[in-house]
């Protein structure tokens, strides 16, 4: 006697049924809920202080752009370079 190893063998239009209404109704308002959060929890402005500590910025290989030392998508007022923030 063999037994089905797919889930859709006991009855493929209930799960067929199940997953439309998931994709549906429960994926699109929590996309919007996980936006949401992002929105209200970011605050821009302000940066934090730099601490000088050399274990927070390892750079065991440069990167293959510019320098190497700044990432893809730096930021010149947020993201610091080993020795400190560019613009102070």
């Amino acid at each position: 006697m063999a037994r089905p190893l797919s889930s859709g063998a006991h009855g493929e239009e209930g799960s067929a049924r199940l997953w439309k209404a998931l994709a549906y109704f429960v994926a699109p308002p929590g996309a919007g809920v996980s936006m949401l959060n992002v929105l209200l929890k970011s605050h821009h402005g302000e940066r934090e202080e730099f601490i000088a500590c050399p274990r927070l910025r390892i750079r065991t290989k440069p990167f293959p752009w510019g320098d190497g030392h700044r990432t893809l998508f730096h930021n010149p007022h947020l993201t610091p370079l080993p020795p400190g923030y560019e613009d102070e």
